[in-house]
């Protein structure tokens, strides 16, 4: 099989730099770099010999080309046709932005992971998230989606859910943005923060998720196709800061063997209620284990190129191996059916 022509469409703004890693994943795999896209080339409605609309640069189309796609950015002097789109790293409040470009992909035979659109926007409008876990059973923290509450309905949220919780955005990325609530003074600070930025919010039980010497951590778990591939532990230092290690956390890496059964368990479960092949999903062991969310597309940290960003890659390369496959059995139909048959020559599959 010739080496496949892969499009790895990230968005330059985003401070993660998760696409170096995946750029480097792809050459590893396949002994080429990917072609590599700005996205904002095709937010807002990309379509079909129509360009898009909306976006920063607005400039890229998806042309139809037989029974395949191919992309045209005239910005970037591309004009090619992918076997495999790599999408990531796009920032939480531009995902629905590319709502259309991921119908278009959808539509058409290009193998990409965990485009979906909807899945995307349950994961993450995380109010949305809530109510899919409450659907589904999967163990979270009580929580109150809030959208311009009013002080004293603030206050009644803040009471029923213990008077120890936390505040953020319903739409947020990196732990930003977020207040770790104990006191009427705190809760009008959050409140008006949010009403200032015409913010939609939630306030959440605090899980008591600390280690027996006081450091606050949580857990990600790195979930693909079904199955954990990585994890690690959020240590954090400061009490009232968020366990993302962008806000000063020190990750530990944990081999998938040595998680816990309960973390794997819901881990994969999560993942599964949002609709993704693919996530990082944060979550703590306290209270039985709970879910804090489910991050479409999770950074990396140093140590996770072979252990997240290959894998990944990889899962994108194997889908394609069997694409190229289904089409050329769909080619020969008397192997299809000496096959099925079981004829001599050939093996009947399990």
């Amino acid at each position: 099989m010739s080496r496949p022509c892969i499009a790895l469409i990230a968005d330059p703004t985003s401070p993660e730099e998760c696409s170096e890693y995946l750029a480097d994943a792809v050459e590893l795999l396949t002994g080429a770099p990917p072609v590599r896209i700005d996205s904002r080339h095709f937010e807002s409605g990309a379509t079909e010999d129509g360009g898009a609309t909306g976006a920063v640069q607005a400039t890229g189309r998806g042309v139809r080309d037989g029974g395949r796609l191919r992309l045209q950015v005239p910005q970037q002097e591309l004009d090619f046709v992918p076997d495999i789109v790599v999408l990531y790293e796009i920032p939480p409040h531009r995902r629905r932005a590319l709502a259309g470009f991921q119908e278009l992909l959808d539509r058409h035979d290009v193998v990409t992971l965990g485009t979906g659109p909807d899945a995307w926007r349950t994961a993450t409008e995380k109010n949305l998230t809530v109510e899919r876990f409450r659907q589904d059973g999967i163990a979270q923290m009580e929580t109150a989606v809030l959208s311009r509450p009013t002080a004293r309905e603030a206050a009644e949220a803040f009471e029923r859910l213990g008077g120890d919780t936390w505040a953020r955005p319903v739409v947020g990325t990196g732990g930003n943005d977020t207040f770790h609530i104990t006191t009427p003074a705190r809760l009008e600070e959050a409140t008006a923060y949010y009403a200032g930025h015409g913010t939609d919010w939630m306030l959440s039980r605090d899980a008591g998720n600390f280690t027996a010497d006081g450091l606050r951590h949580q857990f990600r778990v790195f979930v693909l196709g079904g199955r954990v591939v990585h994890a690690r532990e959020h240590l954090q230092p400061a009490p009232d800061t968020p366990c993302n290690t962008c806000q000063g956390a020190t990750p530990v890496h944990i081999d998938p063997p040595d998680l816990s059964p309960r973390l794997t368990e819901l881990a994969v479960a999560a993942t599964a209620s949002v609709g993704l092949p693919f996530a990082g999903v944060d979550l703590a062991v306290e209270n039985g284990g709970v879910v804090f969310e489910v991050n479409v597309q999770p950074a990396f940290v140093d140590g996770e190129l072979d252990t997240v960003a290959v894998p990944y890659v990889k899962a994108h390369l194997d889908a394609y191996a069997r694409t190229v496959s289904g089409r050329r059995t769909a080619r020969q139909p008397h192997l299809t059916q000496a096959m099925a048959t079981g004829r001599r020559g050939f093996t009947t599959p399990a």
